[in-house]
């Protein structure tokens, strides 16, 4: 460890004397610059290299009839090299100043979302630091990779592997988990909803301001404000946890369904362990979404919502928000897992189900048709991940089940989610840890099932009880 820091130190002082040269954008060879990105083989820019963040405070003024934000966050990071300049993904209003360490710090705008940022004094690995950042502007509606305009006049943000650098600079990738807070102004007749516990709620005169608390870590794209006519349902769970849902003017039917999430939290505890956040809850919006998403605590439905997409969104809250995906090849960890408990677990054990015919039918439906099976499950593609794992992966899921047994597969599913609590997770390390819970080898059915374009054989389409 000495010699580790002499050589910091010495770092430290070539740092010094390079620190007063204009850097508009960083030098990607400079030993000194931290990496525009963490390499995910489909979005190699998303997340930044050479530092860790550790919690995002974010305050936001909003105008709805403008559309204006003001904004300023707060990144509290920790160094994990030397560094004389940085990244943060960031592609929302105009930046007025950057900050490091409440000194000014040079910036400049690249590429989508790359904002460089060089710190008046360079950054020492193993320590913490702090980088403000104030901006304000309009924000434009998308639909679905960021603000998304509700027809009340009303917004919120949105949009899976990215939405999050519309509205605040992070190191966003799935990799850097943080926890969050959002102190949230808006005019005093709007509310405002976002992950977590509301711990703020107070109107002075013309204005409102919310104060939201994420204590757990949250990947960006989990992360969500939303500024609405809400119409509020509160819950409580029988061990008091809160459960606070918001229905947009035109989604206030969609109560009947919210209604039932303790009961849909409780189903899920059974299989896959505690809930692992503090609060839940739903964000039900009246815009023409093409998506529901799996906002961390606090999902975010489409007008189409049923109790399909309910359990499918509250299984995220463990596949995918608390064990997050490694990589975004990684996904059938997230959509597999969230649709086979919806599609097939949830069928079987609420409704007496048949789900061996279910999923003989649905065989015999598409066992011909190769375009059902050419996108694989495991590493589907850029631009491809958000595909067959919802309709194959279930499949896949109670494949496998019929494969080992129930016996030895809903222990399994249940210790893998648990031990990856709060962190990441990839397939291969799915297949390890399975293949570790049976003596049977899966070696040919995962190959079959995750890694080919076409039909598996029959040998691994019909295991078990699925054998005609």
């Amino acid at each position: 460890m000495g010699h580790r820091w002499r050589r910091y130190t010495t770092a430290g002082a070539v740092l010094l004397a390079a620190a007063s040269a204009p850097l508009a954008q960083a030098d990607r060879a400079d030993p000194f610059a931290g990496s525009p990105g963490l390499g995910d083989p489909y979005y190699p820019l998303d997340g930044n290299g050479g530092y860790n963040a550790q919690h995002y405070d974010v305050t936001v003024d909003y105008d709805p009839p403008t559309h204006q934000l003001t904004g300023s966050t707060r990144v509290d990071a920790v160094a994990t090299q030397p560094l004389r300049v940085f990244d943060l993904d960031y592609s929302g209003p105009p930046i007025s100043q950057v900050r490091v360490n409440d000194q000014p710090a040079q910036f400049d705008s690249t590429g989508e979302h790359e904002l460089a940022i060089t710190p008046l004094l360079p950054l020492l690995p193993g320590l913490p630091f702090q980088v403000r950042v104030d901006y304000a502007g309009p924000v434009t509606g998308t639909d679905g990779e960021g603000w998304v305009f509700s027809p009340s006049g009303g917004a919120f943000v949105a949009g899976e592997p990215h939405s999050a650098s519309t509205w605040y600079p992070l190191n966003d990738s799935p990799l850097n988990k943080a926890t969050f807070t959002v102190h949230a102004t808006v005019p005093q007749e709007w509310e405002v909803m976002s992950n977590g516990v509301r711990v703020r709620d107070v109107v002075q005169g013309a204005n409102r301001t919310v104060d939201w608390e994420m204590r757990q870590p949250v990947a960006g794209y989990l992360t969500t404000i939303a500024v609405e006519h809400f119409d509020f349902l509160e819950q409580r769970r029988a061990n008091g946890m809160p459960l606070l849902s918001g229905f947009a003017p035109d989604a206030v039917k969609d109560k009947e369904i919210e209604s039932r999430l303790p009961e849909v939290l409780d189903f899920q505890e059974a299989l896959y362990g505690p809930y692992p956040f503090d609060a839940g809850g739903g964000i039900y919006v009246d815009t023409d979404l093409k998506f529901s998403l799996e906002t961390q605590s606090r999902p975010i439905y489409a007008p189409w919502t049923d109790m399909d997409t309910l359990v499918h969104e509250i299984t995220h809250q463990w596949w995918g928000d608390s064990m997050s995906v490694h990589y975004w090849a990684d996904v059938c960890l997230n959509e597999c897992f969230a649709s086979y408990t919806a599609d097939y677990l949830w069928p079987e054990r609420k409704e007496g189900k048949d789900v061996d015919g279910m999923y003989r039918d649905t065989v015999a439906k598409y066992r011909d048709d190769p375009k059902f099976w050419q996108i694989p499950l495991q590493n589907p593609g850029a631009g491809r991940e958000f595909t067959s794992v919802y309709y194959r992966g279930p499949l896949f899921l109670h494949a496998l089940r019929r494969t080992i047994g129930d016996a030895a597969f809903f222990p399994a599913i249940h210790d893998f989610v648990t031990a990856h609590q709060y962190g990441n997770a990839s397939m291969p390390e799915f297949r390890t840890f399975m293949q570790s819970r049976t003596p049977r080898a899966l070696d040919g059915f995962f190959a079959a099932w995750l890694d080919r374009e076409d039909r598996p054989s029959d040998d691994f389409l019909y295991p078990g009880s699925l054998r005609a």
